[in-house]
């Protein structure tokens, strides 16, 4: 049974710093490519990083470009991202994603997952 798992969110105030890991157990990490994703109350969820299987290309949404980083750690199994200079607007529940058939991830655009974890709550406020 394929199963992802996040976790590492939290409350943080504005400015400050949040490391997201996302695990899984059923199958290898390393061997797909893992998206992130986030979502608010009454909205879709909104595509925000991806990391490709090889050779690691990432992708990034503007609103989290040049804030947020996307990692893989082979010997761990673990993805990451990295959050930095949070905002209020970024407040959300975070998942990472894959799909067993492949996922789209380049440097212009990202495609969406069929497998989810059960998502983290990032609560960025003053």
């Amino acid at each position: 049974q394929v199963q992802l798992v996040e976790s590492g969110g939290g409350p943080v105030q504005p400015g400050g710093s949040l490391r997201l890991s996302c695990t899984a157990s059923g199958f290898t990490l390393n061997d797909y490519t893992i998206a992130w994703f986030r979502q608010t109350p009454g909205e879709g969820r909104e595509g925000i990083s991806c990391i490709s299987r090889t050779p690691g290309i990432t992708f990034y949404t503007d609103s989290v470009k040049g804030r947020f980083t996307i990692s893989r750690d082979t010997a761990k199994n673990t993805v990451y991202l990295q959050m930095n200079n949070l905002k209020p607007e970024d407040t959300a529940v975070y998942y990472c994603t894959t799909a067993l058939r492949g996922l789209y991830c380049s440097a212009y655009g990202m495609g969406t997952g069929d497998s989810w974890g059960q998502g983290t709550q990032v609560t960025v406020s003053s």
